[in-house]
């Protein structure tokens, strides 16, 4: 989270039983202090697991914190490790906001106030495991994970360190140090790194080296240090390209929400319990502003430093409570010395009016501070210097004085500037100080604003570096197949580019879309919300912002997985894929197809010399990342990279045929990826289906031209007749009410359903079509349907050509250039076939196909159906053969061999399968 708050005391380690005030303070005040926590001890009324070594707390008492609700037994409180959530600011290495969505109904618990956060106020992160409630997202900080370099800030080239995450584990996760239980269903407990995966408990993390090797995955993870993206104001899901209706934002998820202040966190309403109070504070002008408030409930005879106390508490604000006091907001009245809540001033009034007064929370003014200046960014957290600050001190005067204790007085300090950094949860924001600013009225300022914000606050000394800003954007929904200038004038006439400040670097004219460079954030930012608001020929442009990879720096052996998700598929299967899958991996490498198609994602890789692919969809989804992939090509430095398939989809035929099996059944993610770097390559042909519609006479000439010629190309099977005709029904039913379609046993019964409506429909489709195969004309017998197949599994499986060995006709095989031409004669043969009581009629094979069909006939091509016109059909095949990855049948690696590679379980088998 973020750095803890410049200038203001913290608490001590060393165990203390009083904090200064009265007696009655310090026997009810916490009893130690360590790393933060407000430690108290107390009697449990109900079993209790210790939040630092995940054992039951047996007996009575155990240590609670006041603070962030961390219990242990009373023999760890001397080995704690794991901060308290007012101190986890000092932790952080990097500033990286989170990307919050809402988290769906699974137990996790609150990295905040470690509580259960089951139900619909909760949040989690899109790219890291952070889990929170939507009341306490605004005091986690940012500490997400670094999933890129900011090619505007310094490089520090250093150790890759372990990124940790506390919780949420499961009960069977082991330490990696100690192999004992580190993980709990019950609390919050235990830590995992994000990229390797290790698991273990806080306590032993520094017996870990402190460098990560990524883990099992490795050889397939996109490395931070390879990426690099400027991105200034855009947010976070802009930079990951998610889209808003998949994970709708909450803008409120950084304030504090007053009516949740007011709930507890299973849901009741917490109303103040007998001879209590419950006061209303806010936390600085802002706050009051917008109307967030904390709701404090104290005892009424409470004194002014334990009310100041309780106050810094809900705010989760590490300072002593003497540097603070409360403001009645309205007479602004002052709580004085041991002024208590039912104490009555001159005026015979209540110091603290009636309940829910609202009080606002003041930092004491002073004439000096002490700040922490971070020498540079991407260091350790704890390489800063102290600095004392008085009215006169300026940005300049602290940065000489930081050059002097960093020993490296002899640079001229106008070569450096002092930047302010802002890390709350939602984003980072930068803002370079002028040398004149004053830097004791810009931190009494902040705490004005915002007490919270300025315990979110850092000050790092950066190196004044002209470097040119350049941002990515790729903008589609173009008109497809114009000139690089007919596309620059239509950026021109309607968005008004400044043709200095962008570039256009990609033309994909088969794509309708343009790669720009553009040097300015004003300039970026404006492009990018004004395509999202432009019609080109009646459609509405996209617009994503794509990072750049520097290929140069891949390790030797690495070859990045790119992967796509359709959400779309699969019911929500799609949806949970997408979110494992930019946990396990670099969210950069993990693209939603819906959301500017395979082209965003091929664009990013485009350098990289060598990568491979995963598609998570149906065999439509696959085509279509094979078509985009064939288009531009020639735009890659890796022009054929292997694809893997995750079945989504209702069919899946090519999935089957590359063992990948017959549908996604909730297999863990971490297990599909290892299984991609474990599969072999295979080629597979590909057709092109020429589809020249005309009007054919009786004679035979062609009279009259109905319609251009389309070329579509074919990966699985293409059918003309009875089976093309049930598929278009199915199509037409799922068109026409598409929230009904997400389930893969529902479709399957709409199709049966389908099929039983045509059980009795003829149409002789053998006198409509004349067929010739290798320029040899083949007579075509009495049949419905007539499918070419390219693999062997057709309609969900089924083997249409059949296994029997025939003298007349090659095994089939999917890299063998030739199709394999078969027939059925009506929806019972087809049940038949799918039943495997027999196969289609075979009728020959060849690797160039030529039809002419008299009247329109329904056809399908890979699932994908329409009515085609009277004409010709060839089908030839299309180019190169295709480079693809079957699942291997040997075993995966046992979870032992894992522990070699720095990654002992899965991810999802280490939470317990949720």
């Amino acid at each position: 989270m973020a750095e803890a708050k410049a200038g203001r005391k913290t608490p001590d380690l060393a165990p203390s039983n009083s904090q200064g005030g009265s007696p009655v303070a310090a026997k009810a005040r916490t009893q130690r202090s360590v790393l933060g926590h407000c430690l108290k001890k107390v009697t449990l009324t109900r079993p209790t697991f210790c939040h630092s070594c995940s054992d039951f707390i047996w007996g009575l008492v155990g240590f609670l914190c006041e603070v962030c609700n961390f219990m242990c037994h009373e023999r760890c409180v001397k080995m704690l490790s794991s901060v308290c959530s007012c101190r986890t600011p000092s932790a952080i290495r990097v500033p990286v906001a989170h990307c919050l969505v809402p988290a769906g109904h699974k137990r996790r618990f609150c990295c905040v106030c470690r509580k259960q956060t089951e139900g619909n106020s909760a949040l989690r992160c899109e790219v890291c495991e952070l889990h929170v409630h939507a009341d306490c997202a605004a005091f986690s900080c940012a500490d997400c994970r670094r999933t890129h370099q900011d090619a505007a800030l310094e490089q520090v080239k250093d150790t890759f360190h372990h990124h940790w995450r506390e919780g949420s584990l499961g009960a069977a996760a082991r330490c990696e140090v100690c192999r004992r239980s580190c993980g709990s269903s019950d609390v919050l407990v235990g830590v995992r790194c994000e990229w390797c995966g290790i698991t273990t408990h806080a306590a032993c993390c520094s017996s870990l080296p402190a460098g990560c090797a990524l883990g099992r995955l490795r050889c397939m993870l996109l490395h931070p240090a390879c990426v690099e993206l400027t991105s200034r104001n855009f947010s976070r899901k802009q930079v990951y390209r998610i889209t808003e209706d998949c994970s709708p934002d909450q803008d409120n998820s950084d304030d504090v929400d007053p009516s949740a202040a007011l709930v507890s966190k299973d849901g009741q309403s917490a109303p103040a319990e007998a001879g209590k109070q419950s006061l209303r504070v806010f936390d600085g002008d802002d706050a009051f502003k917008r109307g967030s408030f904390r709701l404090v409930s104290l005892l009424r005879a409470t004194t002014n430093e334990e009310v100041v106390e309780a106050a810094l508490r809900a705010f989760y604000l590490p300072d002593e409570p003497q540097d603070y006091e409360l403001l009645h907001i309205g007479c602004m009245q002052r709580l004085h010395g041991d002024d208590s809540l039912n104490h009555r001033g001159p005026n015979n009034r209540s110091s603290l009016k009636d309940a829910g007064s609202a009080w606002l929370l003041r930092a004491k003014p002073g004439d000096t501070e002490v700040i922490k200046v971070y020498a540079g960014w991407a260091r350790t957290a704890e390489t800063f210097v102290s600095i004392l600050v008085s009215k006169v001190s300026t940005s300049k005067s602290v940065l000489t004085e930081v050059l002097v204790q960093l020993n490296v007085q002899d640079k001229d300090a106008s070569r450096f500037s002092l930047m302010e950094v802002l890390m709350s949860s939602k984003q980072v924001l930068k803002q370079v100080l002028s040398p004149q600013e004053k830097i004791l009225d810009k931190v009494q300022e902040i705490r004005k604003v915002s007490l919270r914000q300025m315990n979110q606050t850092r000050f790092y000394i950066v190196e004044n570096v002209n470097q040119k800003v350049q941002v990515n954007l790729l903008i589609g929904e173009l008109p497809p197949l114009l000139a690089k200038e007919e596309y620059s004038h239509l950026l021109q006439e309607h968005m008004a580019v400044k043709g200095h400040l962008v570039m256009v670097k990609e033309v994909y004219s088969s794509q309708g879309a343009l790669a720009l460079q553009i040097s300015g954030f004003s300039e970026a930012e404006r492009i990018y919300m004004l395509a999202k608001d432009t019609m080109v020929n009646n459609r509405m442009l996209t617009s994503l912002l794509v990072p750049q990879i520097q290929a140069e720096r891949l390790a030797s052996g690495v070859c990045p997985l790119l992967v796509f998700v359709n959400p779309k598929s699969g019911g929500l299967k799609g949806r949970e894929l997408l979110h494992s899958f930019r946990k396990l991996l670099n969210p950069h490498q993990v693209f939603d197809i819906t959301n500017g198609g395979p082209l965003a994602g091929l664009h990013t890789f485009r350098e990289v010399p060598r990568f491979r692919v995963l598609v998570c969809g149906g065999d439509g989804t696959v085509g279509w990342v094979l078509g985009v992939l064939e288009a531009i090509r020639h735009h890659l430095v890796c022009r054929e990279p292997p694809i893997s398939i995750v079945p989504l989809g209702t069919g899946n035929d090519l999935a089957r045929v590359l063992r990948w099996g017959s549908g996604y059944t909730s297999e863990d993610p971490h297990h599909i990826l290892v299984s991609v770097d474990e599969a072999e390559e295979v080629l597979m042909d590909r057709w092109t289906i020429l589809l020249d519609a005309q009007d054919i006479s009786e004679d035979g000439r062609n009279n009259e031209f109905l319609e251009p010629p389309k070329i579509v190309q074919m990966n699985n099977y293409f059918g003309l007749g009875i089976d093309a005709d049930l598929s278009l029904d199915f199509h037409l039913a799922r068109e026409g009410e598409p929230d009904k379609f997400t389930s893969r046993l529902h479709n399957k019964g709409v199709y049966v359903k389908v099929g039983l409506q045509k059980i009795s429909h003829s149409r002789s489709l053998h006198k409509e079509l004349q067929l010739q195969v290798d320029n040899q004309k083949v007579p075509v017998p009495n049949i419905e349907g007539l499918i070419f197949l390219n693999i062997p599994s057709w309609g969900s499986g089924a083997d249409l050509w059949g296994s029997e060995v025939d003298d007349h006709f090659r095994k089939p095989r999917i890299d063998d250039g030739l199709l394999e031409v078969v027939g059925v004669t009506g929806v019972v043969h087809m049940g038949q076939v799918q039943s495997g009581i027999r196969s289609g009629i075979r009728i020959a094979q060849g690797n160039y196909i030529r039809l002419t069909v008299s009247k329109a006939v329904p056809v399908q091509v890979d699932g994908e159906p329409w009515v085609q016109p009277p004409g010709h059909v060839i089908i030839s095949a299309a180019g190169p053969k295709v480079r693809m990855l079957r699942k291997s049948k040997q075993k995966q690696r046992k979870a032992s061999a894992g522990v070699k590679d720095g990654c002992s379980e899965s991810p999802s088998s280490r939470d317990g399968g949720r």
